[in-house]
């Protein structure tokens, strides 16, 4: 079986992908449940420090339990009413038993983590920088919809995915110990002193420090050379869609929006074709 995923690129890609869809699914619970997990255990941890009577659960709730069901009729949703995309094509996006719409997000996160799980494979093909790559896509995609929803970048996530990129570094896979310690630090530091810089001049806090932890672990899993491009692409983009969502949508630009969803993107893409990318750049400088 390995030397035919070796040597089969296609096969290798449609695997990972079938794989993307089934993980995509579970993105969808992890989305959903983990920011209520986190506000309780923060509500909990308030009502103990002020000696105040918590709520108690009468049911357990985390990533396992309770099983999928519908939030309308609250009817249990079958195995076989839970396959990624086919079944939310099947059902024509509504509950089976009280024709309740589902939100089309499900089936697109479904789709953007095969799609996105394809590419990766393809890029990195049957090595060992493939799973940890897919790893981090996959909980990249999960933080992006956590901050839209949220404005969150949960340390659940963010935390052990940047020890995990510097203990990739110890074994070279994406880049070595001292460019990945010196990206964790500097990540971290640039977008500080962004923060610190905009709140000194407005008075008002321009981003949350999970977009400093996000930027750090991009330093720790892929070293400080990738940053500048990382910030510099992130923030075109922000500034794109941002502008956009005021002129067009008529948003209001004293509401804030999550800077995360763009630093996964750029980060995203460092991974798969940021060599590509500066040697392009260099090119057409001259270099």
């Amino acid at each position: 079986m390995t030397a035919l995923l070796l040597t089969s690129p296609y096969l290798f890609s449609m695997l990972v992908g079938i794989v993307g869809l089934l993980v995509g699914s579970f993105l969808n619970v992890v989305i959903y449940r983990l920011p209520i997990m986190l506000q309780r255990s923060w509500r909990k941890d308030c009502l103990d420090y002020l000696q105040l009577e918590a709520d108690v659960e009468t049911e357990p709730f985390n990533l396992s339990l309770p099983l999928s069901r519908c939030p309308n009729c609250q009817s249990p949703i079958k195995p076989y009413q839970n396959i990624p995309v086919i079944s939310y094509v099947f059902l024509k996006g509504q509950c089976a038993h009280c024709k309740n719409p589902i939100s089309c997000r499900y089936p697109l996160i479904e789709a953007l983590t095969a799609i996105t799980s394809v590419l990766v494979a393809w890029h990195f093909g049957y090595t060992p920088q493939v799973w940890f790559a897919l790893l981090l896509t996959w909980g990249l995609i999960a933080l992006s919809f956590i901050d839209i929803d949220h404005q969150l970048l949960p340390d659940n996530i963010t935390l052990p995915m940047l020890w995990l990129g510097l203990l990739l570094s110890l074994f070279g896979l994406f880049t070595n110990p001292e460019a990945s310690i010196i990206g964790a630090i500097a990540g971290y530091l640039v977008l500080w002193l962004v923060y610190q810089g905009f709140k000194l001049a407005t008075g008002k806090e321009g981003m949350g420090y999970g977009d400093f932890k996000l930027l750090a672990l991009f330093g720790a899993w892929l070293g400080w050379q990738t940053l500048p491009m990382i910030i510099l692409l992130s923030s075109l983009v922000g500034a794109v869609i941002g502008i956009s969502l005021i002129i067009f949508a008529k948003h209001d630009h004293n509401k804030p929006i999550p800077f995360g969803p763009y630093l996964s993107a750029a980060g995203w893409i460092s991974l798969l074709w940021g060599n590509d990318i500066n040697q392009l750049y260099l090119t057409s400088v001259g270099l």
